[in-house]
Parts: C-alpha cells; sequence; structure tokens
C-alpha cells in the first residue's frame, strides 16, 4: 500500500513538471481573462481612485504578436467634493496590440498599446459639468506580465497609462490582475533530446620518468634571467623593466636609481644626475631660461633673465638709477638724460657752493638741507668714477684756527652723510677745511661774509 502511494506521488509530480516545463506563449491561441484592479483619475478630475472590473478577449497572430480587444468598468466613482453623495461610473472598452518577449518562458513579459473608447454615465465630477457622458477616444499604453501554473492557465498582471480629452486633456492609470485561460493555439516546438555520450575509456599510460629541471641563471638578480636581461650588469636593489634595465620614469637617459631629478619635462637636456642642464647657473634650467648668458651672480626672474625693478630696459644688475619713474628718457646706464646732463653742469670740474648753512659753531647738517646733499650723491651714483673734494670755508669772524678747525669738522659731516646716506665709496670723496682763508667776497660786510661762511664741491667727472 505505501509503495503503491509513493508511485502516485512521484507520477503526480512528474505530470506536474512537465504541465509547467510545456507551458508557453503560444501561437493560433484564443484567450480569455477576467480582471480586477485600482483604477486612479487625474487630480484635475476632482473623483477618488476606484476599484475596477473587467474582461480581455485575445488571439496570438504569433507566439510573440497578439491582439486583445477589452472592457473595463468602475462602479460609482466619488468625487473629492464629499458634499456630493452621489459618484458616476466609467466604462472603457476597446482593442491593444501586444508584444510578448521570451515567449517560450513560463514567466513571459509583454507591452502593449491600444486605442479605445471612455464614457461616464454621469457629467459632473461634482465641481462642473464636463461633458462626461459623451464617448471619447482614448489612447493606452503599458506593460504587463504572464506567468503560466499549467499549460494554458497563467496569472496575468498589467499597468495601463490611459490618455483622454473632454474639458482638458486628462492622464489616467490603472493596474490589474487577472487570469489567463488559453485555448487550441500550436503546441510548442519541443526541444530536441540530446543523447549522453559514450563513457571515454583513457589508456593506460605507463609512467614516464620527469625531465630535470633546467634553472634559469640570473647573473644579477634583478629577476629577468640572463638570456632576456639587455642590462646583465644591474646593482642590487635597482628596480628594472621587462628587459632588465634600471627603469627610466622622466626618459632622460639617466636611470631613476642614479636621477636626482626624476620628473624632467620631456627633450631637456640633462647632465649625468639627471637633472636640467643650467649653463649660467642662475638656477633657471636651460629649457626654461629665455636669458642663458646672464652673468655669474645676477638675479633672475623666474624666466632666468635679469631684474628689472623699474622696467626701463636696463637690468638692475647694470642699472645706475634702480628707481627711475615710469616714463622717464634715460641713457644708456638707465639714468634719467635730463638729470644726467644737470648734475655734470653743475658738478663737473668746477666748484660748486652747495645751500647748506650751519648753525653757529656746529657742524650737524639740518635735516631741510637733505635734498641738496641728495643732488651731489645723484651726481656721483650717475658718475661712477667721479672723484673730488668737499671744501669747507668760513668768515673772519673768530680765531683762524678756530675757524680751520670748524670748516674741518663741517666738510667731514657732509662727507659721512654722503658715504653712509648713499653708498659712496669712502675713497672717492676727500675733506678739507680752508677756515678763513679763500674768500670770495669781502669780510667787511654781512653779506660778503655770508658768501664766504660756504660748502665746496670740487669734482672730476672722469668717463
Amino acid at each position: 500500500m505505501i509503495k503503491k502511494k509513493i508511485a502516485l506521488l512521484v507520477a503526480t509530480s512528474l505530470l506536474t513538471m512537465a504541465s509547467i516545463a510545456s507551458a508557453a506563449n503560444k501561437a493560433e491561441t484564443i484567450s480569455i481573462t477576467p480582471v480586477v484592479g485600482a483604477y486612479l483619475f487625474d487630480g484635475k478630475q476632482h473623483l477618488e481612485a476606484n476599484d475596477m472590473y473587467g474582461v480581455r478577449v485575445g488571439y496570438n497572430f504569433t507566439k510573440a504578436f497578439g491582439v486583445e480587444g477589452l472592457f473595463d468598468y468602475s462602479h460609482n466613482n466619488k468625487s473629492t467634493n464629499h458634499g456630493v453623495n452621489a459618484g458616476i461610473s466609467m466604462f472603457r472598452y476597446g482593442g491593444e496590440l501586444l508584444y510578448h518577449f521570451i515567449p517560450d518562458n513560463a514567466f513571459v513579459p509583454y507591452i502593449a498599446a491600444g486605442y479605445n473608447g471612455v464614457k461616464f454615465d454621469g457629467d459632473s465630477d461634482g465641481y462642473t459639468n464636463k461633458g462626461y457622458n459623451k464617448t471619447k477616444g482614448a489612447f493606452d499604453y503599458g506593460v504587463g506580465a504572464k506567468f503560466f501554473v499549467s499549460e494554458n492557465v497563467a496569472i496575468r498582471g498589467d499597468v495601463r497609462h490611459i490618455i483622454y480629452k473632454y474639458d482638458q486633456t486628462y492622464s489616467n492609470f490603472e493596474s490589474t490582475l487577472g487570469v489567463y485561460f488559453a485555448f487550441g493555439g500550436a503546441a510548442p516546438a519541443a526541444k530536441p533530446v540530446v543523447a549522453e555520450p559514450a563513457p571515454v575509456v583513457e589508456p593506460v599510460v605507463a609512467p614516464v620518468a620527469a625531465p630535470v629541471a633546467v634553472v634559469p641563471v640570473d647573473s644579477d638578480g634583478d629577476g629577468v634571467i640572463d638570456a632576456l636581461d639587455k642590462c646583465s650588469n644591474t646593482p642590487a636593489g635597482v628596480a628594472v623593466d621587462m628587459d632588465g634595465c634600471p627603469l627610466d620614469g622622466d626618459k632622460d637617459g639617466v636611470a631613476d636609481y642614479l636621477d636626482k631629478c626624476p620628473n624632467t619635462a620631456a627633450g631637456a637636456a640633462v647632465g649625468t644626475d639627471g637633472c636640467p642642464l643650467d649653463a649660467d647657473n642662475d638656477g633657471v634650467a636651460d629649457y626654461l631660461d629665455k636669458c642663458p648668458n646672464t652673468p655669474a651672480g645676477v638675479a633672475v626672474g623666474t624666466d632666468g633673465c635679469p631684474l628689472d625693478t623699474d622696467n626701463d630696459g636696463v637690468a638692475d644688475y647694470l642699472d645706475r638709477c634702480p628707481a627711475t619713474p615710469a616714463g622717464v628718457r634715460i641713457n644708456a646706464d638707465g639714468c634719467p638724460e635730463a638729470a644726467v646732463k644737470a648734475a655734470a653742469e653743475r658738478f663737473c670740474s668746477k666748484p660748486a657752493v652747495l645751500a647748506i648753512n650751519f648753525d653757529t659753531n656746529k657742524a650737524d647738517i639740518k635735516a631741510k638741507y637733505f635734498d641738496e646733499l641728495k643732488n651731489i650723491g645723484d651726481f656721483l651714483m650717475y658718475f661712477p668714477k667721479a672723484k673730488g673734494e668737499i671744501s669747507g670755508h668760513a668768515d673772519s669772524i673768530g680765531g683762524a684756527a678756530f675757524n680751520l678747525k670748524l670748516s674741518q669738522a663741517r666738510a667731514d659731516s657732509v662727507k659721512k652723510y654722503l658715504v653712509d646716506t648713499f653708498k659712496v665709496d669712502d675713497g672717492r670723496v676727500t675733506t678739507k677745511g680752508y677756515g678763513e682763508s679763500k674768500p670770495v667776497a669781502s669780510n667787511k660786510t654781512k653779506a660778503g661774509r655770508a658768501k664766504n661762511r660756504r660748502m665746496e664741491a670740487n669734482f672730476t667727472c672722469g668717463e
């Protein structure tokens, strides 16, 4: 008895499996599908979502292409205006074309599109009269899927987007679930039965003695055997490429382990240390240097050219006047031509009285005379080979010895200011106090004595 039950269970299982295995969407099939679902109206229609019921009747021309007629009914759709008690029902009827993907499987997804009519049994949505009682054409499209539980029965689910127009265009959505019943149709092609291959009997092979392994030689121990190594004497520990040669990341011809500048730009000439050449040693590599012959020690910019602080076209290291105002006409030394000419006319090879006065018995220079001293400082800058004497003179008031000492102190004070302020070489300027020995006017008058109390600059301009 137990054996009979087991046999019956096995037979039933095999029958069910065979039924599902042969399930598919078949050509030349007539089908009917009762459906239930939900219907969602456009918010502009002022109708609440509701249940819907319907039926589909179809025919498959092929196992992929089919056509269906449809009828849907949504009963008593309530207005969102809750003050309105009565609802209106909706009818939809029409046809669709279906295209099935992987139709030979138990699970068959598909797409659908069609044209149908929409009609309501009332005109108002609870707010305004929409004219719903008239039938309007509607376009729908969507997706669906069938899952065959037997050869001719499937569970079916669909979603549709429905578009139609009354007083304005509305967009509705419908989702349904149904049971698909198929009748007739061509049987699906049977899958070919592939015979099991006959077992292959492997011949018994007598064991062969293992060959003696030949160990490749790698003399320099870089991981590349000598037979393939193009650089067979690589130092220990140096990273190499597949040819056994030391890596050269920037391709400058200097191996990385020797390269002090491993990221040199392509095409730049380098030295034995792998760094770009800098012929004038100004700190800017030749391939970036726009002034490759800069004299040693000259400060340069990022382009390797000597700095020109005042942008007058004369590099700072040649510029005797490195702070010339913009736009001023200059000479070859970078100094203003007009100023140089004026300085030469005043100070070159002739005595020039300096407009400087001192307090009685004092040698201190007052700040109001700094501009006058700048004139002679600029002169000495314009003419770097000029040399000369600062002479101090006094009137006849007081003793001759006192006046001689005071005039020397005042001349020394002027020199010190020139040396400290304008960095004039000490050897270019001498001083001498003449006291009252070289008057240029009579000491008997006040005006004459004023002229005799003077400072003079006596310089030659050199070249």
